[in-house]
């Protein structure tokens, strides 16, 4: 049987999987990642009560448990970046980039240098190829919990050493299996949001990093109806936190776009204004799974496509540019298509790359 290094959070997913490999006759090693060592508002530092979770299960199941410290290279990787896009008024999603420069480059370095063949994880996503084929990554079993839209940019090197245990069980599954076992996070909670933010206040969080520039908020016309604290504060679509009173024809008012030229956020009234919907969307920093495109420039490829995070599969059609960027074109008008978030393209099970809303 294989040595084979799990990546412990301290939550239900990745404890499942390390017991479920060591039920199958595996030397396995846990091994916890701390990639942000800042307390949060309460003066708690969650990783230190995630890797209290992460002894214990370890202990529980019977297995050797280390942890790495990859602070310095997740700030210079992944929350540099994530500040950059910040600043340049998009909204980034870091998660995808941690994937491919931390949990599948530096830790899996880490845990090739320990002796292990391969490294497992309890995202939920499946396996496919392999055995002289390129490797395929596959959506879950549970559609509801798929986590292939934050794995679309891991390659085949990566994919060659990965192992998915969970990815054909549901949620429900997990915590029936944790629970027979006895383990002690059977019952935690699912973890929300990004690492480094956690629980607190993103504003106040953002704050800290970058120097906010207050504006006007106006309508597409170009009515003032408030101020904003920053543009970098806000995404399209939202509506909360506008801090907008009444007035107009009484509905609510979301933000439909930004001006960063003039520092102006455009708001309008009504979930169904036209600003809120596009017909088509360019992504760039193209990414794809088999490690080439899966069209050549000029061809339109028919597939389905996801814009965030459990969104229901989208047909869409997409044509590579010799440029180097891809066009998508939606089959229905999209809501809140957001520069800087991933476009991720799917061909019925299997996830075959994507790139960032431009």
């Amino acid at each position: 049987m294989a040595q084979i290094v799990v990546g412990m959070s301290g939550g239900v997913d990745s404890s499942v999987t390390a017991l479920l490999l060591k039920r199958q006759g595996h030397d396995v090693i846990g091994v916890f990642m701390n990639n942000w060592e800042e307390k949060d508002e309460a003066g708690v530092c969650t990783s230190e009560r995630d890797f209290a979770d992460v002894r214990r299960v370890c202990d529980h199941i019977g297995i050797p448990y280390y942890s790495v410290n990859f602070a310095r290279e997740y700030r210079e990787r992944v929350f540099n970046h994530f500040l950059e896009e910040y600043r340049r008024g998009r909204t980034p999603n870091p998660d995808v980039l941690c994937n491919r420069e931390i949990k599948w480059d530096v830790f899996l370095k880490f845990a090739l240098q320990l002796g292990a063949e391969k490294l497992a994880t309890g995202h939920f996503a499946r396996l496919g190829g392999g055995d002289g084929d390129s490797w395929r990554l596959l959506r879950a079993a549970d559609e509801n919990k798929d986590q292939t839209y934050f794995l679309y940019m891991i390659g085949q090197e990566a994919l060659s050493h990965a192992l998915f245990p969970v990815g054909h069980l549901t949620k429900a599954q997990i915590r029936d299996i944790a629970r027979e076992a006895g383990i002690p996070v059977s019952e935690k909670k699912d973890s929300t949001g990004v690492c480094f933010i956690g629980e607190r206040n993103f504003k106040r969080f953002l704050s800290e990093y970058l120097p906010a520039q207050p504006g006007d908020m106006r309508t597409p016309e170009g009515r003032l109806v408030g101020r904003h604290d920053g543009l970098m504060y806000y995404t399209l679509g939202q509506r909360r936190g506008l801090g907008i009173g009444g007035g107009g024809d009484g509905r609510r008012w979301f933000v439909v776009g930004k001006d960063l030229k003039n520092n102006v956020l455009l708001v309008e009234q009504g979930d169904d204004s036209p600003l809120l919907y596009s017909q088509r969307t360019v992504i760039e920093d193209l990414t794809w799974i088999s490690g080439k495109p899966p069209v050549k420039p000029g061809e339109a490829l028919v597939c389905q496509a996801r814009f965030r995070h459990r969104q229901p599969l989208q047909d869409v059609s997409a044509r590579l540019r010799a440029d180097g960027l891809m066009d998508i074109e939606f089959d229905q008008p999209q809501r809140a298509i957001t520069p800087g978030q991933s476009a991720v393209l799917y061909l019925g099970q299997e996830c075959l790359g994507g790139g960032i809303i431009q």
